[in-house]
């Protein structure tokens, strides 16, 4: 394992915990109560402050800044946390905040992760493990980001809104309501576009579980009710499929936002290239 290493223009105040092997680069400022997890790398020009907790084998490139005080009016200056987990790849210009004191009090961030430039991670949210953001992706407070989700460049999350496991948010899609395991949101003002199909199969989903999905995602959004009035409906359908049944517990779920992320509403008279 490598020796810790702090270059002479950055500063590590007192009372940081930094694990071994950790590199602190060129004009780096890392706060007193902020832990550095063993072989991270801190590149040069990156500010951690408050109380962040960064895993084991991070790597933050210049410029980033984690755990400011949130953006939040009712935050009162309390103690609240960032906590990241390991194998983290930050890139240039990313921030993540810390959590309220007036809600939860930390913001979390799973192991595995990667936040491309320029995106963001706000107060008392709560990312999965092994979640990508692009370049530019936004998150405002409280949002729950699934395991595996992808969020392409540019992509908007309004505060509340739950992003399920597997799901992949289109480039600059602002996305305003709850999106479903496995779903696919595309869009400037995102609907549900389908389903993130290779996302399932490279999760191990066998064909008959994707299938299964398929099938309930069409009955839970086919308007002939509300889609939390579908539910019943489904899971007399398919009683045995664990992804189904995986599915309707997101859509049961209690949540801040009670509408979901729904496709398009085609127009009847529309033509499609089959009719003509």
């Amino acid at each position: 394992m490598r020796d810790t290493f702090i270059h002479p223009t950055a500063c590590v105040e007192s009372g940081v915990k930094l694990g071994q092997g950790v590199s602190v680069g060129a004009f780096c400022h890392v706060e007193a109560g902020a832990e550095i997890g063993d072989n991270s790398e801190l590149m040069s020009h990156v500010v951690i402050t408050g109380f962040t907790s960064l895993g084991e084998n991070a790597k933050v490139f210049p410029h980033a800044v984690l755990g400011c005080e949130p953006q939040n009016g009712k935050h009162k200056g309390g103690h609240t946390k960032l906590l990241i987990g390991k194998n983290a790849m930050i890139r240039e210009g990313v921030t993540m905040h810390r959590g309220s004191d007036t809600s939860r009090g930390y913001t979390n961030v799973g192991d595995d992760c990667s936040f491309l430039a320029y995106s963001h991670v706000a107060h008392d949210c709560d990312v999965g493990n092994h979640v990508t953001f692009a370049n530019n992706v936004m998150i405002g407070g409280h949002c729950q980001i699934g395991d595996y989700a992808i969020l392409g460049g540019g992509a908007g999350v309004h505060q509340f809104v739950r992003v399920g496991h597997h799901a992949f948010v289109g480039g600059l899609a602002a996305l305003a309501q709850d999106l479903i395991p496995f779903g696919m949101a595309i869009g400037v003002h995102a609907h549900l576009g389908g389903l993130n199909i290779i996302g399932m199969k490279r999760s191990g989903l066998e064909r008959k579980e994707i299938h299964a999905v398929r099938r309930a995602t069409r009955m839970l959004f086919d308007r002939s009710k509300p889609v939390k009035d579908r539910v019943e409906d489904v899971r007399a359908e398919m009683p045995d499929s664990a992804a189904v049944k995986d599915l309707l517990g997101f859509i049961t779920a209690d949540a801040k936002r009670t509408a979901f992320t729904t496709p398009l509403l085609r127009n009847k008279h529309s033509h499609s290239e089959d009719d003509s």
